[in-house]
């Protein structure tokens, strides 16, 4: 219906509406040939007969204009039998579809309409029982519809709830997607970013040396076919637990940190390394400093292949890690910054922090705090 009930009836719209309009002519035909009697002129009882009639169509538009229906309803009421059925099919939609206050404000209409319809009718009984079982039913309409209305916006507000709540699981779950996705990313940039500059490194060593000696390319080539292999190794690892919860994507440790160091130093990069950390150390927080120093160095060997670097990593029980790398030429060139952005986040998701830059002295620092718990 159109309204406020929407643009088209439903079906149950339809079988209510039918069921209500007929039910409506059975009550207003009782009532009004109970009226017959009454001591009124002929020509009242004609139109007490034809404007109830015409107020059982109007049952078909009460969802559309209520309100209005019940003003004239009331009107009609006043010296009309015929109208009982429509006038009460029309209050009870009143109380289902308009406010409690507008409910009251009908009945009060009604009230005046009722006395009015007293003293017209003049009817054989008591004024007493005429009024007392019409404001009987009045009210018996009246608390149908509010508990109608009460209950449908109760399911209603369950809807919206239950909505709310799928709305609220489907971005919490797009959210848990993107956070895995993210952290896919990060590993694959760390577990091939480190060997990928490896390759590039002797690969460009051998391009830029052509009169190398046949031992020095036979040592490049095995390690750019060790790093090769490594690489499609890790490669494999990681798209091979893809589908996998997140926490069993391949994982370093800190005790992986010296071998790291070495394979810097076999690619030609001068690594200074000072490791001093005794202590059992959270593999949350290991895992990260290796991540640290593994971004440092590739990013070294990207920007500054060949200048020294100096990595310190330093800490204890309570009093925390520090990571730091120094490199004399470090970022020469400019990346996407992927890497430095990844272990910002990295350190802050172990409650540490992290900074890089330059220094005074020229040089590229990379340094961060991790917590130690004592």
């Amino acid at each position: 219906m159109a309204g406020s009930e929407g643009p088209r009836r439903s079906a149950r719209d339809w079988v209510v509406d039918s069921l209500s309009f007929v039910l409506a002519i059975l009550i207003s035909l009782v009532a009004y040939d109970s009226g017959r009697k009454d001591p009124i002129p002929e020509w009242l009882h004609d139109v007490d007969f034809v404007l109830g009639l015409a107020l059982c169509l109007t049952l078909w538009f009460r969802r559309r204009w209520p309100v209005q229906l019940a003003l004239v309803a009331a009107a009609i009421s006043a010296f009309s039998d015929a109208a009982a059925g429509p006038t009460l099919m029309i209050i009870l939609t009143v109380a289902i579809y308009r406010p409690f206050r507008t409910t009251v404000l009908i009945f009060g209409v009604n009230t005046v309409s009722l006395a009015i319809y007293i003293a017209v009718r003049d009817k054989p009984e008591s004024i007493q029982v005429t009024a007392g079982w019409a404001i009987l039913i009045y009210c018996a309409l009246a608390g149908w519809g509010l508990y109608l209305r009460s209950r449908r916006q109760l399911l209603q507000t369950l809807r919206d709830r239950a909505d709310r709540a799928e709305a609220m699981a489907l971005l919490q779950a797009e959210r848990g997607q993107l956070r895995a996705r993210e952290e896919i990313a990060r590993e694959m940039h760390d577990v091939l970013g480190h060997r990928l500059s490896l390759l590039s490194v002797h690969a460009g060593a051998l391009a830029y040396r052509p009169d190398a000696s046949t031992q020095e390319v036979a040592s490049a080539a095995e390690v750019i076919r060790a790093s090769a292999h490594q690489a499609l190794q890790d490669l494999r690892e990681v798209i091979g637990v893809l589908r996998a919860p997140v926490g069993e994507l391949p994982q370093p440790s800190f005790a992986d940190l010296p071998a790291l160091v070495d394979d810097s130093r076999k690619a030609g990069l001068p690594v200074a390394l000072e490791l001093d950390a005794p202590g059992n150390l959270p593999e949350h927080v290991g895992r990260t400093a290796y991540r640290i120093v593994q971004e440092g160095l590739t990013n070294a060997l990207k920007h500054a292949p060949g200048e020294p670097v100096k990595v310190k990593v330093i800490g204890s029980p309570g009093n925390g890690l520090t990571v730091e790398l120094n490199n004399p030429a470090g970022q020469a060139r400019r990346g996407d910054g992927q890497g430095l952005i990844g272990l910002t986040e990295r350190a802050q998701l172990v409650d540490g922090r992290l900074e890089h830059g330059r220094t005074p002295e020229g040089e590229f620092r990379l340094a961060a705090w991790l917590p130690w718990p004592a």
